[in-house]
């Protein structure tokens, strides 16, 4: 990270998720839904445009958003989040991150896009909690302590 420069966050999929999608009658995704509302609504958060196609595809499909809602959203994102463009460099470094860490082929897209775009903290449920990548970006697992 450069020197007087902000850091910036990546924010992976299932975050956002927790944020828009819970279940009043569960007392771990209510907590879950607040520390995700707290990560989201920080500045300098960056995602990509995969992240913005699976919020929106999973908020149709699992809590009904209307397209109204899903416009809506996609302006939210674009207004409050860095957007960076998945790229065919991108999945390229993606496939050879996949083979030296053994990612799905999802999380490797999400890991190039955050190591390729200089961030150094991903959000993220779905994979290892304080893991290191390339020698510049940590996975944190921010649900970690409600296990």
């Amino acid at each position: 990270m450069s020197v007087g420069k902000p850091q910036r966050f990546f924010v992976d999929s299932n975050i956002w998720l927790y944020r828009f999608i819970v279940n009043p009658n569960d007392s771990d995704a209510r907590a879950k839904q607040q520390i995700a509302t707290s990560i989201t609504s920080q500045e300098n958060l960056v995602i990509s445009t995969q992240v913005v196609n699976e919020v929106c595809s999973n908020l149709i499909r699992k809590a009904k958003f209307d397209n109204s809602q899903i416009q809506s959203l996609i302006e939210d994102l674009g207004s409050g989040c860095e957007i960076l463009p998945v790229s065919f460099a991108t999945i390229q470094y993606a496939v050879k991150l996949r083979d030296c860490y053994l990612f799905s082929f999802w999380d490797s897209i999400i890991i190039a896009s955050a190591i390729l775009g200089d961030i150094t903290v991903l959000y993220s449920e779905d994979m290892q909690d304080s893991l290191i990548i390339e020698d510049s970006l940590q996975i944190i697992n921010p649900f970690r302590d409600l296990k």
